[in-house]
């Protein structure tokens, strides 16, 4: 956290992106990066990256999980600036965060505002299963309780827009990734997984349809504000055709209430 010039205080609720950081069980590639030009011999820096979007603290498009949906160019700028809450919510393993959960959660979640779950699950961040495959999170009935009160945006400290057991690391899409998962799950809660979580990604749809971001992975200043109405901003590129986009989510307070944005207006005299 630090101040601006007005008194403005900024939180970076993003996690550390680079070579060798943890990334979901999927396809192996991650992020590699590699020096192509250096000081010592070129005078210069020049980095270049390999990897896909779908890592570390990011935003998904409609694309990723709906056939002809619209890209991450087709949100609306307003989408990624206002104000909002960060709500606790804590979970443990294979949690849910329910609709009662968001009912109940404090400060109230309101239309038309950015909101910021604190699950927890972001302490666990690393490459263990703990963090992506044991995570809680949100599934069908929260995410449509978020779609009918109309928030602009959704970030979320955990591996995915849905929980894991929602995800293909079981009977869904291509899956199972993760065949264990299913005595596992039966051992522990005495139930069938799938019987439990039926549907494929139904958050990431449920939002994603209804032209609400999602943001997974976040982290970073979390805890220091959650439990407040803040500002927040976090944009993606302007990528036709992209399907999800690395981003930088931060929340603003403003102690004195002395910010403004400016009219635009050309003053005289200045």
């Amino acid at each position: 956290m630090s101040a601006s010039d007005k008194g403005l205080q900024y939180f970076d609720l993003s996690n550390r992106w680079g070579h060798g950081m943890p990334q979901w069980p999927s396809s192996p590639k991650g992020i590699s990066v590699t020096s192509h030009q250096f000081h010592a011999m070129h005078g210069c820096q020049v980095m270049e990256w390999e990897g896909i979007m779908h890592r570390g603290t990011h935003m998904d498009s409609p694309i990723h999980v709906t056939e002809n949906a619209p890209d991450i160019d087709s949100f609306e700028p307003w989408r990624f600036f206002g104000t909002g809450v960060v709500v606790s919510i804590p979970k443990g393993k294979w949690g849910v965060v329910t609709p009662e959960d968001l009912e109940n959660a404090r400060p109230k979640i309101r239309e038309n505002d950015i909101v910021i779950i604190n699950t927890g699950s972001h302490k666990k961040l690393g490459d263990n299963d703990e963090y992506f495959q044991y995570s809680p999170g949100l599934y069908k009935e929260g995410a449509e309780w978020l779609v009918e009160k109309k928030i602009k945006l959704l970030g979320i400290d955990v591996q995915a827009l849905d929980h894991p057991l929602g995800t293909k690391l079981v009977d869904h899409g291509p899956g199972p990734t993760h065949h264990h998962l299913f005595k596992e799950y039966k051992e522990e809660t005495g139930r069938d997984v799938m019987k439990d979580f039926p549907h494929w990604e139904p958050s990431h749809k449920a939002l994603l349809a209804a032209g609400i971001p999602g943001i997974e992975n976040v982290g970073g200043d979390i805890d220091k504000i959650t439990g407040k109405r803040c500002t927040f901003m976090c944009y993606p590129w302007r990528w036709p055709g992209g399907d999800g986009c690395g981003i930088r989510l931060v929340a603003l307070l403003d102690p004195e209430q002395s910010f403004t944005i400016d009219t635009g207006e050309d003053y005289a005299g200045n």
